[in-house]
């Protein structure tokens, strides 16, 4: 599932191509499934005409802030993509195989702007969401959104006060949206073996060093992955990340320490444990 670096890097796609520009042309996929709470006709009368003035992102969520009411709000879901004709997509599950067709396949929202760009929203696995709100930041699911790594990372002291309020384990906590916004699995994996905690240790057992150094590792995480634009052979040779997929026998870090899994909150963790404590 894209996580925050994955989503943020679709937002500077949809910014690039439709901030400050005129919608000329809609098509919204009449799928139930992915336009969510609305009609597909009700999300083309709310874009055809619009000006997007800004495309704004929280956590996982982005949304084209128009010059009018409502908004169009966007779940990009397991494999959801924001395209571009003659893009480079992150992965090949979010189209990169189409062949270069336009608009790609999967296409549930297309949008042509005034000077000619476009933009499509792709969504292969039916899991993201097309929504409407009049307020994205004060109406769920934005509202209901902890912090967001990028944009507004507490300082260390507050950061301690919202985890003396867990009592789960340090993954289950990790992957809660009302903590923290946008971290996934992989994030929440990378986060813990570079903070050196063992994923299944329960929050109140942190020590104050521990608790620096997770918030530490979150911030350095996203921040690295956003900077190379989510493209994930540029991130750090030593990330677990790297190491961390398909469950392989045998694997170890680029130090050689020996990567194992588990499952954690019902998610498969990746953990390297004489180094995660």
């Amino acid at each position: 599932m894209p996580e925050l670096p994955e989503v943020e890097h679709s937002r500077c796609v949809a910014e690039a191509a439709a901030s400050g520009r005129l919608v000329r042309e809609v098509f919204c996929d009449a799928d139930d499934v992915v336009v969510a709470g609305c009609s597909s006709a009700d999300v083309v009368q709310a874009l055809l005409g619009a000006r997007v003035e800004s495309v704004q992102r929280r956590g996982k969520h982005l949304w084209l802030a128009l010059d009018r009411r409502p908004f169009v709000l966007l779940h990009l879901g397991m494999t959801g993509a924001i395209r571009t004709p003659g893009d480079r997509p992150l992965s090949l599950e979010t189209g990169a195989a189409d062949g270069g067709a336009w608009p790609p396949r999967y296409t549930k929202l297309h949008l042509v702007f005034d000077g000619g760009s476009e933009l499509a929203f792709t969504n292969a696995r039916r899991f993201g969401r097309v929504m409407l709100r009049q307020d994205p930041r004060t109406e769920p699911p934005i509202s209901e959104l902890g912090f967001d790594p990028l944009l507004d990372m507490p300082a260390l002291p507050a950061f301690a006060a919202l985890l003396r309020t867990r009592r789960g384990t340090l993954k289950g906590v990790m992957l809660d949206q009302r903590f923290a916004a946008g971290s996934g699995n992989w994030i929440a994996d990378e986060v813990l073996y570079q903070a050196g905690l063992d994923p299944r240790r329960k929050v109140p057992s942190l020590q104050p060093g521990e608790i620096a150094a997770l918030r530490d590792a979150l911030e350095h995480v996203v921040r690295t992955a956003v900077a190379v634009d989510a493209r994930k052979d540029a991130f750090p040779p030593g990330w677990l990340f790297h190491r961390r997929w398909g469950r392989q026998e045998g694997v170890t870090t680029a130090e050689g320490h020996a990567v194992e899994h588990l499952t954690v909150a019902g998610r498969t963790t990746a953990w390297v444990p004489s180094v995660q404590s």
